[in-house]
């Protein structure tokens, strides 16, 4: 193995697109053998890019909760095809917009008080991690504004949710792929199947066993010292300055959210040990089970065909080396790129990125802390996959 060409593309993202800071970890059955971090990750430009330093993975959060999920199924105490109602029954009967278009661009999000009909289907649990429910990823949605509001911040996610019910879907349930706040709704059905906070779940059922609870959804005053500074990229004139907030904070709809989809706060360390599980048939590093061999396998399993192919190509921008399966997105093309068939993982707002290859045993995870930065996902993700195998010579 031979990593040399990948740590010197590590060091010169910053002059190539404006990246501050970045880490990546490699492993490969159980071994990191790679681990390269680069910059300063506080604001000031001061302190050194280390081990501990905390990263937003935003929505690589959704990969922690569909194994959230599908540790429940594994266990008897949920079906993929269970109707959501049968655990939140506020979605038994919801509205969907006449008149939606998900690749009309810029995006209008259907509101409460439009053309709307009485849904023909019911969602199922797999229509949430499929992305296929009909949910929109309106993250300033007008009855949670209205909840957040009247409890001063302090609702619940088990409330959100209810209350994100009120809004319409875009799709009818099943017929069409957009990405969405589904996964959100899947922490609280795992809250309700769990009777456990969904942070409590996390980390008796996730960190714990892979013997590392350095995570969190709202920091506290030591963890937010090793919180890495955010960075926003202007989409107009490429300036990287510091982040406003208004985008990357909309994900937290309060003070006591925990968003199952984009609210996950932790180490690339951390993180690095759920994707080599994943990457070697769901055991861990220490001998844990995360997940069954066969459920993984199903996590290589594209869902997408037909319509819903089309809309998932349509958001990757016409690639077609990608379907989409449960949270993940799953290699059904080897052009373009040196990953296998099967391949599966997914990225952040803010640039970051996770690959898991159960062929080869594995795991790539991949921290930057630029949102907006588009570069991230068309340059650095696919060139620091395609480094990662060509040193491994797989």
């Amino acid at each position: 193995m031979n990593f040399n060409a990948l740590t010197e593309y590590l060091d010169s993202i910053e002059k190539q697109y404006g990246i501050p800071y970045c880490d990546c970890a490699v492993t490969y059955r159980h071994n990191t053998v790679f681990r390269h971090m680069t910059g300063r990750y506080d604001a000031a430009g001061s302190k050194p890019t280390n081990i501990s330093v905390l990263y937003r993975l935003f929505y690589g959060t959704k990969i922690a909760a569909c194994v959230c999920v599908m540790q429940m199924v594994e266990r008897g105490k949920l079906g993929l095809y269970d109707e959501l109602s049968k655990y939140l029954p506020e979605f038994s009967v919801m509205k969907v917009a006449d008149n939606f278009d998900y690749h009309v661009v810029p995006t209008v999000w259907p509101q409460i008080g439009d053309p709307c009909h009485i849904a023909h289907r019911s969602i199922r649990i797999i229509d949430l991690l499929t992305m296929s429910a009909g949910f929109t990823y309106d993250t300033s949605a007008q009855s949670v504004v209205e909840l957040s509001k009247a409890t001063g911040r302090k609702a619940s996610t088990r409330d959100c949710i209810r209350a994100l019910a009120k809004m319409p879907l875009m799709y009818e349930p099943g017929g069409h792929w957009a990405y969405s706040l589904a996964h959100d709704v899947l922490a609280a059905v795992i809250e309700v199947v769990s009777g456990r906070r969904y942070s409590d779940y996390l980390r008796e059922n996730i960190f714990a066993p892979l013997g590392d609870e350095d995570f969190c959804f709202h920091p506290d005053a030591s963890m937010a010292q090793r919180l890495g500074h955010l960075y926003s990229k202007d989409r107009i004139t490429g300036a990287i300055g510091d982040d406003d907030g208004v985008y990357s904070g909309s994900f937290s709809f309060t003070d006591e959210y925990e968003s199952g989809g984009a609210g996950l706060i932790t180490t690339v360390s951390a993180y690095s040990k759920l994707i080599d599980a994943l990457s070697c048939g769901g055991t861990a590093y220490n001998g844990a089970r995360i997940l069954s061999p066969e459920t993984v396998e199903l996590f290589a399993t594209p869902y997408t065909s037909g319509a819903t192919q089309e809309d998932f190509t349509f958001f990757r921008r016409k690639r077609i080396d990608y379907a989409y399966g449960l949270g993940v997105r799953v290699r059904v093309n080897e052009a373009d790129g040196r990953s296998p068939l099967g391949e599966f993982g997914w990225d952040g707002a803010a640039g970051s990125y996770f690959l898991v290859d159960p062929k080869n045993g594995l795991g790539i995870v991949y921290a930057q802390h630029v949102m907006g930065c588009i570069e991230a996902f068309d340059n650095i993700h696919p060139t620091v996959r395609d480094l990662v195998y060509e040193a491994m010579e797989l």
